[in-house]
């Protein structure tokens, strides 16, 4: 089991923090980044308008054949992406951990302006620590 990577997307479909953990995944160039980020903001929208059974909080999971993301969102439309390993079975709890730390370390910062790309050596502690546990 891998973690290739972390997203966390703002509720405009920025991307406000990128960090890769591990090789597997193709290396992007920033604009690549921006550009992936604001796309997964708008197939998020649409399958959230998609669901038969009415309102739906949109597409949790997407998989590729060498990959996974999952997709946490939060109340204020906030989007963490967990970029897996298929075989990866904890990434839920993964997120649903590091979206305490962002909520500890960057939210409760005075300084830091919501919806801007996220700078908290803080929160760079808590990711890393959160993320190597999960490393298998």
């Amino acid at each position: 089991m891998a973690i290739f990577g972390l997203w966390i997307i703002n509720k405009a479909g920025g991307l406000v923090y990128q960090k890769s953990f591990a090789e597997g995944l193709a290396q992007l160039t920033s604009n690549e980044q921006l550009v992936l980020a604001g796309t997964l903001h708008g197939i998020h929208a649409i399958t959230s308008r998609l669901s038969p059974n009415g309102s739906s909080s949109g597409a949790n999971v997407i998989e590729g054949e060498t990959f996974k993301m999952t997709i946490f969102l939060t109340v204020t439309g906030t989007k963490f992406v967990l970029l897996t390993s298929l075989t990866e079975t904890i990434a839920e709890h993964i997120l649903q951990r590091i979206y305490e730390a962002y909520s500890d370390a960057v939210m409760k910062n005075p300084f830091h302006t919501p919806e801007m790309p996220v700078r908290s050596e803080g929160f760079e502690t808590r990711v890393n620590a959160i993320i190597g546990s999960g490393q298998t």
